[in-house]
């Protein structure tokens, strides 16, 4: 890196700490974002996983939402795990009548697909653009893409068979995505002590960063 990449981490609700410890894992300095001045002086953002009606809220109360939003359009390079990746689908379903987004990918996003907390569930994924062994998740509450639109890359899904060779009735659903400088996962990386996909959004910011 030319420089060492500055990368906000959302601070309003998840789990903000492992994020950032997951970012100085690869280099890049990490701050948590409350404010709207903390959000101009970030290369990149991390919007962590949580309850996304509550992120929802609590980026209005905070006066983040429009300003984060109009940082999304101009181009600045977002990560989205889990309930990020909620917030970052142009599109979702089975979200509460009033749930708002701050949209970006041209993506379906389901919320809650995977179902309640005691479905949680840990695998290893193959992942696109993460060289090595598979990626460690851990899948929460978690969402998946339902629709992908033609600027979308899909980067992992669920496989047709788990660790034990048993089929797995989620087979083939999306499960991390990119579109241009926005990166989202179903999954957790920050909790299973995998950095690479942290590594991954920072070279998306430095890419972002020489285009």
């Amino acid at each position: 890196m030319t420089r060492t990449l500055t990368v906000g981490v959302l601070a309003l609700q998840g789990d903000v700490r492992e994020h950032v410890a997951a970012l100085e894992a690869v280099g890049a300095r990490g701050i948590p974002v409350r404010r709207t001045t903390e959000l101009e002086t970030v290369d990149g953002l991390v919007l962590p996983g949580g309850e996304s009606t509550t992120i929802d809220k609590l980026l209005h109360v905070f006066g983040l939402a429009e300003p984060l939003r109009a940082r999304i359009k101009e181009g600045l390079p977002v990560y989205g795990s889990c309930a990020g990746m909620i917030l970052l689908a142009d599109r979702i379903t089975s979200g509460t009548a009033d749930q708002r987004t701050l949209g970006g990918m041209d993506v379906v996003v389901q919320r809650n697909a995977f179902g309640r907390q005691v479905d949680s569930f840990e695998t290893d994924l193959e992942m696109a653009g993460v060289p090595g062994e598979p990626v460690r998740t851990a899948f929460i509450r978690a969402p998946w893409i339902e629709e992908a639109g033609a600027e979308v890359e899909v980067l992992a899904r669920i496989p047709a068979t788990d660790t034990s060779g048993r089929a797995v009735a989620a087979a083939g659903k999306i499960v991390a995505a990119r579109q241009g400088p926005l990166l989202a996962t179903a999954f957790h990386p920050e909790i299973t002590g995998d950095a690479r996909v942290h590594g991954l959004f920072a070279r998306i910011i430095e890419d972002s960063r020489r285009s």
